[in-house]
């Protein structure tokens, strides 16, 4: 039992504080989306609507996004052509969450523990936005691999750069025991 005792710690770590990051997630999206007579996203969803079609506009496309009426969801247009919609999960939260209870999972010195934390959901939630942005752009270039990108390509970005920053973690500032 001693010797899986980092191993146990970790797997404790990380389950209660995905659990309660969790919680605190959907506790969020309760108070703060509207689905009774009118449909409204929480605002990290309309904030990553919002900085979507800044930065499709700053590329040099023609984007615009709009609340759609009957659904949890932003419809994202390109030249006024309805492309594609941005919902709670692709809000990148999920991907974030998942990405701290890693490294708290994986103890280190809190203070770092901390701003990495934050540098690192700042470069996931910046991904994240190009990727709806390169996803959506692609999709109404190349209509007939939407599946593929939006299911196999374009998660396999976001989950490997996660990836990519737990093992910065690992190797450079998380403590061993």
């Amino acid at each position: 039992m001693k010797k899986n005792k980092p191993v146990l710690l970790f797997l404790l770590r990380f389950f209660v504080s995905y659990f309660i990051l969790s919680g605190l997630y959907q506790w969020y999206l309760r108070e703060n989306q509207q689905t009774e007579t009118v449909y409204a996203c929480c605002p990290v969803t309309e904030m990553v609507a919002n900085h979507t079609v800044g930065l499709g506009n700053f590329f040099g496309y023609n984007f615009s996004h709009i609340q759609h009426t009957e659904e949890l969801s932003f419809k994202l247009f390109t030249d006024d052509n309805y492309i594609a919609r941005i919902v709670e999960g692709c809000n990148s939260i999920s991907v974030i969450i998942l990405f701290w209870a890693f490294i708290i999972a994986f103890t280190g010195n809190w203070k770092k523990t901390i701003l990495f934390g934050l540098a690192g959901s700042l470069l996931i939630y910046a991904l994240n936005i190009l990727r709806i942005v390169f996803i959506s752009v692609a999709m109404g270039s190349y209509p007939q691999y939407t599946e593929f990108l939006h299911q196999i390509i374009f998660p396999a970005v976001i989950y490997g750069f996660t990836f990519l920053l737990w093992v910065v973690w690992v190797k450079y500032f998380a403590t061993t025991s």
